[in-house]
This record gives structure tokens, sequence and C-alpha cells, in this order.
């Protein structure tokens, strides 16, 4: 059974910074892509990036494009969200994800494609 822990949430101001963290308790994270994804109240959960098994291929939300950093060490088995300039619409609970995959350079967009999830982190960013 494969568990995913995030971290790093919490209240900042409108144009701050926060890093996300999702430890991953799997014997080989490496096999993993990863992605994270965030769930504003009364919406839906929506894709924020995605990133393939070995790190080399990442994809953005348009609307997290330049602002945030999806990244992982495969040695650590933990998965970062690096945000910026963050935004009051950024304010929702953020989840990371895993889908086992034997593909490289391959990430994953859509959240039914994921296999396991974390129980997130609630981000709230004051206006």
């Amino acid at each position: 059974q494969v568990q995913l822990v995030e971290s790093g949430g919490g209240l900042v101001q409108a144009g701050a910074s926060l890093t996300l963290s999702c430890a991953v308790s799997a014997r080989t994270f490496g096999i993993y892509a990863g992605g994270w994804f965030r769930q504003a109240p009364g919406l839906e959960r929506e894709f924020v990036a995605a990133i393939s098994f070995s790190g080399d291929t990442s994809y953005y939300a348009d609307s997290v494009k330049g602002r945030f950093t999806i990244s992982r060490n495969n040695r650590k088995n933990t998965m970062y969200l690096q945000m910026m300039t963050l935004k009051p619409e950024d304010t929702a609970v953020y989840y990371c994800a895993a889908k086992k995959t034997y593909s490289s350079g391959i990430y994953y967009s859509d959240p039914g494609q994921y296999d396991y999830w974390g129980q997130g982190t609630r981000v709230t960013v004051s206006s």
C-alpha cells in the first residue's frame, strides 16, 4: 500500500511564497509519476502540476505556469510544489497524487488516472 502525506500548507499573504512537500511511502518511488491538484470550497478538484517518474518532464495548469514549480527527489521519496507570487485565488486544499507507470517522460493531468492520493494540506492566501 502506497501512502502519501502532504505538508507545508498554511496562511500567507498575497505575493508570498510557500513550498509544499509530499512524502511517499513507496518501495520504489522512481516508478511513480506524480501530480499536484487543488480543490477550493464549492469547486471541483483541479489539476495544478504533474511530473514524470524521472523528473525530466513536467506540465502545469495555465493558472500557475511561471509561478509554481513541481520537482521530486526520488532518493528521499518526496515530491515538492514550490509556489511563488501567491494569489488569493490559489486558496485551496492541495493534494498530491501518484501513479505507477513504466513509461518514462510521461505525466498525467487527469485526476482519474492516479492510483494514490494524500489527505491534503490547506493553503490560504489573504489579500
